[in-house]
């Protein structure tokens, strides 16, 4: 990939997002944006659920690791496990399919 995407990238092809929003309609408005295909795949990458606002769109989404140069091993480690709803046991989270599966589903 030439384009890196971080997650002030994702946030920000948002902006025009009313909130709470599922997953498919944040897809959608990132590409009604403009977004880089790199920041739609993040958004796809992310669990299917509803999302309050932009921060939890920001803990959930999973951009390509080292892209994010304001955050550190142990931040973007804490962003993997946070993944999924507070206090939702990790068994319990839905794994969101890589974004190549999503791409041969289709």
């Amino acid at each position: 990939m030439d384009h890196r995407t971080s997650t002030r990238d994702v946030v920000h092809a948002l902006r025009d997002v009313d909130f709470p929003a599922g997953k498919e309609e944040l897809v959608q408005a990132a590409k009604r944006a403009g977004a880089h295909e790199d920041i739609v795949e993040a958004l796809r990458g992310m669990p299917a659920e509803r999302y309050a606002n932009r921060e939890e769109v920001a803990r959930s989404v999973r951009p390509e690791p080292g892209s994010d140069p304001g955050t550190g091993p142990a931040q973007r480690a804490e962003q993997a496990r946070a993944g999924g709803r507070p206090g939702q046991s990790q068994h319990l989270r839905d794994v969101p399919k890589p974004p190549v599966e999503d791409r041969l589903d289709r």
